[in-house]
């Protein structure tokens, strides 16, 4: 789901509080950045008084540990949904999954900067911890089956090959992909560049060299 962002405060009469803090923060960090405000302005954003989101948060961290949580589900559900079980195989579903990476960041940028920027300690929130679990699951399980591809002389642990890939990715995503000011330029699409990436890191582990090209 994707909330519309909005240029200034909203006016809150009726309906879930919760949800139009949420709103609110998400349409704060757009604007100023996970860092860029106080609790007391997401309350005056969201049209409420000062002390109304003490209701349903402790702090402003525990707010930002809600929306950093909301993220990470949709960020889950939308890798699942790019690798597909490695599906039809494994290259195609990798370059699916490295898409969707990028994808996300460009379109949800205001959450992915409360899941990765925010400086929320996520053994700070159980939920939090899981849901940031469940994304790296996907990822890790993507990469048991490339590595099972590889020679068995050298095979580098998948949990390693994870870490890298995911390291890569979101580098790349969030220099070049994001859909917020903090993107640099880059001569060519953030895809063709993290598809390159990929391709010399895995011949890189000795993946054979017919089944690499093919990817390419």
């Amino acid at each position: 789901m994707k909330w519309g962002r909005q240029s200034g405060p909203r006016s809150y009469h009726h309906g879930n509080l919760k949800e139009a803090l949420v709103r609110a923060a998400l349409d704060l960090i757009a604007e100023k950045g996970p860092a860029g405000f106080t609790f007391a302005d997401a309350a005056r954003w969201a049209g409420v008084s000062p002390a109304a989101p003490y209701r349903h948060f402790r702090d402003r961290e525990e707010l930002l540990s809600d929306v950093a949580r909301r993220g990470f589900e949709q960020f889950t559900a939308a890798q699942q949904l790019a690798w597909d079980d490695g599906k039809p195989d494994v290259f195609t579903a990798f370059d699916r999954l490295g898409k969707a990476y990028l994808q996300f960041a460009k379109n949800e940028p205001a959450y992915y900067s409360a899941m990765f920027e925010a400086g929320v300690p996520p053994d700070a929130d159980p939920q939090l911890r899981e849901a940031g679990e469940h994304a790296f699951a996907v990822l890790r399980g993507a990469a048991e089956k490339l590595v099972a591809l590889m020679p068995a002389k050298g095979r580098p642990p998948a949990l390693m090959v994870a870490l890298h890939i995911w390291s890569l990715t979101h580098g790349i995503a969030s220099l070049f992909s994001r859909g917020d000011a903090a993107r640099r330029a880059l001569p060519m699409p953030p895809e063709d560049l993290l598809e390159a990436a990929f391709l010399i890191y895995l011949r890189g582990l000795g993946l054979p060299a017919g089944v690499a090209a093919a990817r390419g």
